[in-house]
């Protein structure tokens, strides 16, 4: 049975979301910040500057305003930045619709929520600011995937998570096609922590990926060689790796999803051995499409934080950066949470200093492997 979708946020990874649904044959709306975005969409079935390249579908209208596209949708998914999205959901507030609990709504949004209680995650947030009807029935939505295949057809998993099944299985069946697989949880809390911190991760990887090459100096009292401290002239940071260290930061990075996942009250430890856990995280990190990836590659090889006093100066004027790696917010909501939790997530915390401009990547990486053995 074909049905009536709005997806607000008409990014790279909405504008594919909305794609997929529409090509269904369902009746769908996309709504735009960007005027010239929803008239790029409207007049040449086009998103040419966060999609570009892809054709959409005739049927895939964009509009301006929210409560336009909102009203009267059966399924409403939220594809706008994790800055950007409580501002949305507040003004969802005002949609009859909405008031009445007649949509059912989903989130593909990454990233935590800052709240006067501190950093939360998106769906408990949400919850305190939609009416009642939607409490414990929001989806989120995640899993290993770029916007930039997925529009292509390339084949991709996801993971629908609710506390309501229904709404899960609901969920699953307006996104899967023959190359879109997807699957429901009801792990909410740890399916959202792996979507947010794989981020931070990439951040991280990225780095590393870039000094691979980049000819950095190694860290003092320690050796490319692995024979003695200090190396030769000719050494660099990138003689210490290969592809047995990119494992090392993947495995430490998961065990730092899955112990804060745990601590935040993640409810199926196997999520974390899913594709919402290892299989989100090995492609934001390895994957030439990912924005975190190439975020830390641009630390070093453009020395992107040069402009940024520190890490609030670089999320308030984030927009200078051209794009938006949420690892960067996250970075900073995952330090809070860490003192708050008593956990210890060296990689993580490594990063929100290289971010804070505390420490340089150099230094992370001597800290880092300080801390391993």
């Amino acid at each position: 049975m074909l049905v009536k979708v709005a997806v607000l946020g008409a990014g790279a990874w909405g504008t594919t979301v909305a794609k997929v649904i529409a090509e269904k044959g369902n009746d769908v709306v996309l709504w735009c910040y960007e005027r010239e975005t929803a008239e790029d969409i409207n007049l040449n079935h086009v998103n040419t500057r966060f999609l570009p390249g892809v054709v959409l579908p005739g049927n895939l209208a964009a509009l301006t305003g929210i409560g336009e596209a909102a009203s009267g949708r059966e399924f409403i998914i939220l594809a706008v930045p994790s800055l950007f999205l409580l501002n949305t959901a507040k003004q969802l507030l005002a949609v009859p619709s909405i008031r009445e609990g007649e949509s059912v709504i989903g989130v593909v949004t990454k990233g935590f929520l800052p709240t006067p209680r501190g950093p939360r995650l998106i769906l408990e947030t949400l919850e305190d600011y939609l009416p009642g009807f939607y409490r414990k029935s929001l989806v989120y939505i995640a899993g290993p995937s770029h916007a930039e295949e997925v529009s292509r057809g390339k084949i991709t998993g996801l993971i629908a998570a609710s506390q309501s099944a229904k709404n899960s299985i609901r969920f699953r069946y307006l996104l899967k096609s023959s190359r879109l697989l997807v699957f429901a949880s009801l792990d909410v809390r740890g399916v959202q922590v792996a979507a947010a911190v794989k981020n931070i991760i990439a951040i991280a990887f990225g780095i590393m990926d870039a000094l691979k090459t980049g000819g950095v100096p190694p860290p003092e009292g320690i050796s490319p060689t692995g024979d003695s401290a200090g190396g030769t002239a000719e050494a660099s940071v990138g003689d210490m790796f290969g592809d047995g260290t990119e494992s090392l930061l993947l495995a430490a990075g998961l065990n730092e999803i899955q112990v804060l996942g745990m601590a935040m009250g993640a409810t199926h430890p196997e999520t974390f051995s899913s594709i919402s856990g290892v299989g989100d995280l090995d492609v934001t990190c390895r994957s030439v499409f990912g924005r975190n990836r190439r975020f830390g590659r641009e630390i070093i090889e453009k020395n992107i934080l040069d402009p940024f006093k520190d890490l609030d100066d670089l999320i308030e004027r984030i927009g200078e950066v051209g794009y938006l790696p949420e690892g960067v917010a996250a970075a900073k909501y995952v330090k809070i949470l860490s003192g708050k939790l008593k956990i210890k997530l060296p990689i993580c915390t490594g990063l929100y200093q290289i971010l804070n401009k505390e420490i340089s990547p150099v230094d992370f990486l001597n800290s880092f492997l300080t801390d391993l053995a």
